[in-house]
């Protein structure tokens, strides 16, 4: 299966009315963070079934699709190389890993980095030093920073939550909303499993936080306790 029958598989799930819908939902306008991203209006588990169609397609031809311009190829690129990914052995995870990391400017909308990130870089730093994910954290890129603390939604399943929160610290201060979402998300998702510390950690950070990631992080909070953060009177 080539590169150019998957494309000929694209054109015909394509929706131009979808298209129009899933433009204005990941903001595509002037000066958006997706400006100039294109879509054909098909839908995840769509793309999912023909990434599957395709999955043994090589890096090279992965690349070609992670450098279009085309949403749902580079996010079929990715669902390609988080399949190859869990079916490779230790010397194709590598491969794939730093296959990633030369190329998490492509994984340019929060979809692409949440569908992503966590089962290939998070799976692949779980035993390994993650200091590359607080460099990530870093960047001036705004996709690179949400790959930075979705990927710890990996080691939050398997019980580890200090690098989440170093993370979160140096994004405290993020100006952007999908980062305060990505962070406020992923403290929850502590808090589902260790609700100590998550509040060990809001109550030392909430009246600092983002009101968005404040938010996203006590959701799931009963109503007067979540209140009682929101009031600053915890």
């Amino acid at each position: 299966m080539s590169l150019k029958n998957l494309r000929e598989a694209l054109k015909q799930q394509s929706d131009p009315k979808q298209a129009k819908i899933l433009s204005r939902f990941f903001k595509t306008g002037k000066g958006e963070y997706g400006e100039g991203d294109k879509f054909l209006g098909i839908k995840v588990p769509v793309s999912r079934q023909i990434a599957k169609q395709f999955k043994d397609l090589s890096l090279k031809e992965i690349q070609e699709l992670l450098y279009s311009q085309i949403h749902e190829e580079r996010l079929i690129a990715l669902f390609i190389l988080t399949e190859q990914y869990r079916k490779g052995d230790e010397e194709k995870k590598k491969i794939i890993f730093n296959f990633y990391i030369k190329n998490t400017k492509r994984v340019n909308n929060w979809d692409l980095v949440d569908l992503s990130a966590e089962r290939t870089i998070g799976a692949y730093l779980l035993d390994r030093d993650k200091q590359i994910l607080l460099d990530l954290a870093r960047s001036k890129n705004l996709w690179e920073r949400r790959i930075a603390v979705m990927s710890t939604f990996h080691f939050i399943k398997n019980g580890i939550y200090d690098i989440t929160l170093e993370i979160s610290d140096i994004l405290l201060g993020d100006k952007h909303d999908l980062i305060h979402k990505a962070v406020g998300w992923m403290l929850r998702e502590i808090g589902k499993r260790n609700l100590n510390t998550e509040e060990s950690y809001l109550k030392k950070h909430y009246k600092i936080m983002p009101r968005t990631m404040l938010r996203y992080a006590i959701e799931k909070f009963p109503e007067k306790k979540r209140l009682s953060y929101l009031k600053g009177e915890v």
